[in-house]
């Protein structure tokens, strides 16, 4: 078993709590899935948000899904000009069996812009 990291990311149309946990679950959800994997394989996680995404921390959201016993931290991304707006990041450590390049990194909702060498 060896220890994987797993990347996801989502945008929000809106400063809007419920729309970060909504974001959120459905992101975490294609993450897992995706990889074949289950929340019991997550070791950590680091969140980030774009300074204009002040309603609510992404880690709420990773608790709404259920992840009660998985260390979350929440930060903010680097303020740089043109980045793309209202997004939302996630670095999942996880214990998973696939080799590196077979990790599936999850990009939702406009988000595939960031990586569209990767998004699926």
């Amino acid at each position: 078993m060896a220890l994987r990291g797993i990347r996801g990311a989502t945008c929000l149309t809106a400063d809007d709590a419920d729309q970060m946990c909504e974001a959120i679950v459905e992101l975490i959800d294609r993450m897992l899935v995706r990889n074949g994997i289950t929340s019991d394989a997550l070791v950590s996680a680091l969140f980030t948000s774009t300074p204009d995404l002040v309603s609510a921390f992404p880690a709420s959201g990773a608790r709404a899904f259920g992840l009660v016993d998985v260390p979350l931290i929440c930060a903010q991304e680097i303020d740089v000009a043109g980045a793309l707006p209202r997004t939302v990041r996630i670095l999942f450590h996880a214990e998973i069996d696939a080799p590196r390049a077979e990790i599936q990194h999850v990009y939702l909702r406009g988000a595939e812009v960031l990586r569209p060498d990767v998004a699926s």
